[in-house]
């Protein structure tokens, strides 16, 4: 009898390594971040006009990444945290069954199938955090990754939106 343990222990493991690794990169960048913020703060401090428009330019690069570095690992987490919800619900779509390429991606048409059918849920109920999720998923699927991050935005603002209903 095969248990769903293994399988889970496998996954956790996998995200315990997706992690550790962002948060190496994480380290990594705010030293780099720190870095660059002393060597501007020294142009700055030199006087020398070019020094200090070039260490303005220069403290603008860290701010700017550590911005970039923090709504990413918000969006992630985000997106983690709603991926958590549709599996606790049983909701995330299955693509078990579905035709792969040798890369491991899904067929196209198989996928094209899939985005319609999820579509057609989605427009039934475009208000549905659950339903935006998975077409976001569905959109991941069929190679649209554009359209897939703007539907997961809608998908985190609509959870959001539910969660803070039931909060008031």
């Amino acid at each position: 009898m095969n248990s769903p343990e293994p399988v889970e222990a496998g996954r956790a493991t996998e995200v315990r390594k997706v992690v550790a690794f962002i948060a190496a990169l994480v380290v990594a960048l705010g030293f780099y971040f720190l870095l660059l913020g002393r060597i501007s703060i020294s142009l700055i401090g030199s006087g020398d006009a070019p020094a200090v428009i070039i260490g303005i330019g220069v403290l603008i690069l860290p701010l700017l990444g550590v911005w970039i570095v923090v709504a990413t690992v918000r969006a992630a987490l985000a997106h983690q945290h709603l991926a958590r919800r549709i599996h606790e619900e049983g909701l995330e779509l299955d693509t078990s069954e579905l035709p792969r390429r040798p890369s491991g991606r899904i067929e196209r048409e198989a996928a094209d199938q899939l985005f319609n059918q999820v579509k057609q849920e989605w427009e039934a109920d475009p208000d549905n955090w659950r339903v935006s999720y998975r077409l976001a998923r569905a959109y991941d699927y069929a190679g649209d990754r554009s359209r897939a991050r703007e539907t997961m935005r809608r998908a985190v603002a609509l959870e959001k939106l539910e969660h803070d209903s039931h909060t008031n």
